[in-house]
């Protein structure tokens, strides 16, 4: 064959021959035949292509059932290497007991939790979104429901609201919504003396709940009032903006703020380093995270009024619902702070918060532009062409005091 006695040119003697006929036809395919050579060039690009798509999966550790179960041994002196009576996997009867019909694993234990008559899982779920919403649980020690833990102070509403839970199929956002619909919840919070003398801690919800929002809902609070609050749902945890060296006392990496979308997504995607958490965050008492924190103590510090006014994260929001204002009503500026505060409160203005905040926006205004010409800077977002630029300085100083109204930061 003409093929297999083809002498080598000079330009392919720098490369490896192949040393029998079916490499030198493979050879000459790769090298010589241009239909040949679009073809693997293609091949080549869609494994490329794969290799990518492979690249992007995640192994994840799964638990599996081991054949015959793991025999566990009381631990003499707690010695790894002394064992002593053998135990197996069981459930207290004092609480519930096992049914002798189901599998002695996992899904039997899933099936024990959630068991129509199982007197805590529901009643502790129930008790926690309880607690979220008025400040203090129906059982106040919401970590404890043992002998240790405080008693009900509604024990009857506790069980009723357990029971409509599990009938209605483990139904969160219903329950949620009957406890945001009900007369205790929508109560108006200021106290009377009466109220005060009989019931200080408002035991018996004769008045509404008071208390100031988790740090979470403050930061979503705002962006949602900006309009710029990311509502995608999972995806990896997201680094939104930090003090620079917030890292560094604990760690050799630099902390990188992420860019666009990733910098206004809910707080429950933040990135969270358990040695070095958010300052924002442990300011308005978020926890560390090293430990499990069924309550989560309520300060007050001159350090939470900072970080409203000045924190990136807010002074960017502020910008971004004034421009919202400006642009909802261009010419009216009374319209514009009662969108504002429509925004942020979810009621009309009061007419003295209009008067007073029509006199911050002209002191700002009256002020000139110098003043507030790093206002501009805070933030990756910029304000759209073509807005006049001191009205919508002087709507920032108005939007940011908006987010600081005690309304905005305390539910009552």
């Amino acid at each position: 064959m003409a093929l297999a006695t083809r002498q080598p040119s000079v330009a392919d003697q720098s490369t490896e021959q192949p040393s029998d006929k079916l490499g030198w036809f493979d050879y000459w395919l790769q090298h010589h035949h241009e239909p040949y050579q679009a073809w693997l060039g293609k091949l080549q690009e869609a494994r490329g292509h794969e290799s990518q798509l492979v690249e992007r999966l995640r192994e994840i550790m799964v638990m599996g059932e081991i054949p015959g179960g793991r025999q566990t041994h009381v631990l003499i002196r707690g010695q790894y290497d002394q064992p002593g009576e053998r135990v197996s996997a069981g459930t207290p009867d004092s609480i519930l007991p096992f049914p002798e019909d189901w599998p002695a694993n996992r899904l039997g234990l899933a099936r024990w939790l959630v068991d129509r008559d199982h007197p805590l899982t529901s009643r502790v779920v129930v008790n926690r979104f309880w607690q979220m919403l008025f400040g203090r649980g129906l059982v106040v020690t919401s970590e404890d429901f043992g002998s240790q833990g405080a008693q009900p102070s509604h024990p009857e509403l506790l069980d009723w609201l357990a029971a409509s839970f599990m009938d209605t199929g483990w139904d969160v956002k219903r329950l949620l919504k009957l406890m945001v619909t009900s007369q205790a919840y929508r109560r108006d919070s200021a106290p009377t003396t009466e109220m005060t003398d009989m019931d200080p801690k408002n035991l018996w919800l004769a008045r509404g709940p008071h208390l100031r929002l988790m740090a979470e809902m403050l930061r979503d609070q705002a962006l949602s009032a900006a309009g710029i609050l990311s509502t995608k749902l999972g995806g990896p945890s997201v680094k939104p903006y930090q003090p620079a060296g917030v890292w560094k006392e604990v760690s050799g990496a630099t902390y990188q703020a992420d860019k666009g979308e990733g910098l206004h997504r809910r707080s429950l995607y933040t990135y969270w380093k358990r040695t070095a958490p958010p300052p924002a965050m442990l300011t308005f008492d978020a926890t560390t995270r090293e430990d499990c924190v069924a309550r989560r103590s309520t300060t007050n510090t001159p350090l939470q009024a900072l970080v409203l006014l000045n924190d990136p994260q807010f002074v960017e929001a502020a910008r971004m619902l004034a421009q919202r204002m400006l642009v909802a009503f261009p010419e009216d500026l009374s319209a514009q702070l009662t969108f504002g505060v429509q925004c942020v409160l979810g009621r009309p203005p009061y007419p003295e918060e209009v008067q007073w905040l029509e006199r911050i926006y002209q002191e700002r205004l009256d002020s000139g532009q110098d003043t507030d010409e790093s206002l501009e800077s805070v933030g990756t977002l910029a304000w759209k062409e073509g807005l006049d630029r001191n009205s919508l300085k002087a709507l920032s100083a108005v939007s940011l005091a908006i987010l600081n109204f005690d309304e905005a930061i305390v539910r009552r």
